[in-house]
């Protein structure tokens, strides 16, 4: 893990902005590095800035726990605050700090957080970091530990679908399906415990959004006819190799999941007002 100097940084006294822990995402300094230089000035010109780049979950785990009062700070995009999070919840510490964000990557890989509210423009975000106000969030967390700011979608894998998915995903489903009834494997799903597919009905998508503070989950069920809506506080999901999308994020493949809202889980600071 690099540790980078903040030449600019600057302590602040007690009524000041609190010190900072910037985690930023190597993969945000090779696409667009001055958006983060950009990004850094405006923080280090508004409080203590430590500046450091996690290049490993471990590397992360670590950073985060010796950062004393310095709050959290990502500069990346969607996964990397997944990351963070994700690190967040593995210490039974989510919720402890509020998280500040500078989306920086192309605009379909910051989707989820600026959907949030956090301002497109690094200086912009950067100066809501310092100056800007916290908003309770609720975050969807799977049970191998995974979380969801926005949006997921799942869907059976089909052959010739492999664009953009890892290459270990394809041939593992690609396998499964081959053994599945029509060439198409199928999904039981269960919201709050209520059955809505069963693997002997015809193959589905669900494509999920979470709201970001009414503490439930919105469905939308797609099974070949007239798509269901529903709310609900959890869901399970199994099938044979079934593909997912966690913020536009490959996820498995998976053989069964269960995500769980977890309401006003964490605080995201946003512009003021």
């Amino acid at each position: 893990m690099s540790s980078l100097s903040a030449p600019e940084s600057r302590p602040v006294d007690q009524a000041g902005p609190d010190p900072l822990l910037v985690l930023l995402d190597p993969a945000a300094r090779q696409s667009d590095g001055e958006s983060v230089r950009i990004a850094r000035d405006v923080l280090c010109g508004g409080a203590d800035v430590k500046v450091v780049l996690p290049e490993s979950p471990s590397e992360l785990d670590r950073a985060l726990a010796r950062r004393g009062r310095r709050r959290p700070v990502v500069i990346g995009s969607d996964l990397a605050v997944q990351r963070a999070l994700q690190a967040l919840h593995r210490h039974r510490e989510l919720g402890a700090d509020v998280l500040g964000v500078v989306p920086v990557g192309h605009p379909r890989s910051v989707a989820a957080i600026r959907a949030l509210g956090v301002p497109p423009e690094p200086v912009a975000a950067a100066r809501a970091v310092i100056r800007g106000s916290s908003r309770k969030l609720d975050l969807l967390i799977d049970d191998g530990g995974g979380v969801v700011l926005g949006g997921l979608r799942i869907h059976p894998y089909r052959q010739g679908r492999t664009g953009g998915w890892r290459s270990l995903w394809a041939k593992l489903a690609a396998a499964e399906q081959a053994t599945a009834p029509a060439g198409h494997p199928r999904l039981r799903i269960e919201a709050d415990g209520c059955l809505l597919a069963d693997v002997h009905q015809p193959p589905c998508r669900l494509d999920i959004t979470v709201p970001a503070d009414e503490g439930v989950l919105e469905l939308l069920l797609r099974t070949g006819g007239e798509p269901r809506r529903l709310r609900a506080g959890s869901l399970t999901v199994s099938g044979r190799g079934f593909g997912c999308e966690a913020d536009g994020h490959p996820i498995g493949p998976v053989g069964a999941r269960t995500w769980t809202v977890h309401a006003g889980a964490w605080e995201l600071l946003l512009p003021a007002g």
